[in-house]
């Protein structure tokens, strides 16, 4: 019997602002000086930039490391330069700002209706941001139960200690609990790495899933949803 339900934040419950766009890196770039920063390949660049989440073998926990994930999206976008760093260092600070973002309007229905039928609803984040602050400026606090961040656990998902960390918070077992994410390596390989159900967010704006993903999600079974209207049902 499932118990409780975890969450991804980012491209699962809630999406960024223009700051995070092509036009807001330019801003942030001629900001530090950085010309030639061309918003028209940033879509490219964030797509070339993506196989960096998953270079770290050990998945401790490091702010250099999404700096420098910040700083290949720059360059692929046309920016050079010495201030690059300074610069991608800002943008990073600025992604754990809660006003930079909106919750996706399917968010607040699924989880009251969740908790609503008794399950306990958690965060599991490979974030800087507060989580605190996150449940405090989208008025989640009644909902969310346990909250676990990457950068105050030391490992980022799918790092099994996080998803255990969790678990203890609410306790309940593995097979208790489901993990809900927009990421198949991340959200979902963690979560079923230690016995927990996972179930996929594919919203459209993310775009169709890929041969690796589709081979994965199909070999064990795992539930697709492009809403999380759906999940209430689906548990």
């Amino acid at each position: 019997m499932i118990r409780a339900v975890f969450f991804d934040v980012d491209f699962t419950l809630i999406y960024p602002g223009p700051v995070f766009q092509g036009e807001g890196y330019r801003y942030f770039c001629a900001k530090h000086g950085i010309e030639n920063c061309d918003p028209r390949t940033f879509q490219a660049a964030v797509a070339s930039a993506s196989a960096l989440l998953d270079e770290s073998e050990d998945h401790a926990y490091d702010a250099q490391f999404f700096i420098r994930y910040i700083r290949h999206i720059i360059e692929r976008m046309g920016g050079a330069g010495t201030a690059i760093d300074t610069c991608a260092a800002e943008i990073y600070r600025e992604w754990a700002a809660c006003h930079h973002f909106s919750l996706y309007e399917d968010v607040l229905p699924a989880l009251r209706t969740l908790r609503a039928r008794g399950f306990l609803l958690g965060l599991i984040s490979n974030t800087h941001r507060s989580l605190e602050s996150f449940q405090s400026h989208f008025e989640l606090d009644d909902l969310v139960s346990a909250a676990v961040s990457s950068s105050e656990h030391g490992y980022n998902k799918p790092h099994p200690s996080i998803f255990r960390t969790a678990l203890r918070l609410l306790a309940v077992a593995p097979e208790e609990a489901v993990m809900v994410g927009d990421s198949y390596r991340h959200d979902i390989e963690g979560a079923r790495t230690i016995g927990m159900r996972g179930v996929l967010l594919r919203r459209s704006a993310r775009g169709p899933l890929g041969v690796d993903e589709l081979g994965e999600v199909g070999s064990h079974g795992v539930p697709v949803i492009s809403t999380l209207s759906e999940l209430p049902a689906l548990l």
